[in-house]
């Protein structure tokens, strides 16, 4: 089995599934990836510490999110469970001294699931969603590093964010894009390409209006457990944006290494 590729992408809300375009750029990408054997999901609507495991059996989801229309609510993903993925991850963590719970009634939040519909729609691979431990890029870089051998054994790493994300600061201003969501857009698609970890570790001080595309850091934070993964394969080389542009004035960069 081929190593599988690893993944960062910028997840939207609830209503992409009713964008024209963006559904379709998800479906295309995810039909010219490998099947997988599972989806590993660290999304940046989930930070609890230490490490949390969600469930490992098909429960509801978690619509965290409010003053969407009804149908919002009613989406189901009904993804079987991964407990050997859970197990896999229990012994690797905790072999290499990080610290892992389990949060059993844990359903996948939009962060994994509003994705995953556009590129999963059958719900036939088993999903896996793990927390955000911490927002520290370096941390999040080495427990990627950690899970990195799940990928030999055709396991599909996920970090979903958004690549910019300020809501309070689209709401003061008009229609396009944003300079700021252009300008850290732009930043983090030339950082990546030159393969500079450390300017991306430090991207609140380095970026051109850091705090401002990311006034918190949890939308970014899941890029790192992606990257972690991709150096301990050797593939930071080896990753290209796969989707670019804007949705609602936040850029949609989402990334693949692999």
């Amino acid at each position: 089995m081929s190593v599988m590729p690893a993944l960062y992408l910028s997840h939207g809300a609830p209503p992409l599934a009713d964008d024209a375009l963006w559904p379709g750029q998800l479906a295309a990408w995810a039909a010219q990836l490998p099947r997988p054997t599972a989806v590993l999901i660290v999304s940046a609507h989930w930070e609890e510490a230490p490490l949390a495991l969600g469930a490992t059996g098909t429960v509801p989801l978690v619509h965290d999110f409010w003053g969407f229309p009804e149908h919002y609510y009613r989406v189901r993903y009904a993804a079987p469970g991964a407990p050997q993925l859970a197990q896999r991850i229990r012994a690797t963590l905790r072999t290499a001294g990080t610290p892992v719970q389990d949060v059993p009634d844990r359903g996948l939040d939009h962060g994994a699931y509003v994705p995953l519909v556009e590129m999963f729609p059958r719900a036939d691979v088993p999903v896996l969603q793990i927390s955000l431990p911490t927002l520290d890029p370096r941390r999040l870089f080495d427990i990627g590093r950690k899970l990195a051998p799940l990928r030999d054994e055709g396991v599909l790493i996920v970090g979903s964010g958004f690549f910019t994300h300020n809501l309070a600061a689209l709401r003061h201003q008009g229609p396009g894009v944003p300079s700021w969501s252009a300008e850290f857009d732009d930043w983090g698609r030339r950082a990546l390409e030159a393969r500079d970890l450390d300017t991306l570790f430090d991207f609140p001080h380095k970026a051109p209006a850091g705090r401002l595309a990311h006034p918190r850091t949890e939308h970014f934070a899941p890029l790192f457990v992606t990257l972690g993964a991709a150096d301990a394969q050797g593939q930071l080389d080896d990753g290209r944006s796969v989707i670019d542009g804007f949705w609602m004035g936040l850029a949609k960069r989402s990334l693949q290494f692999g």
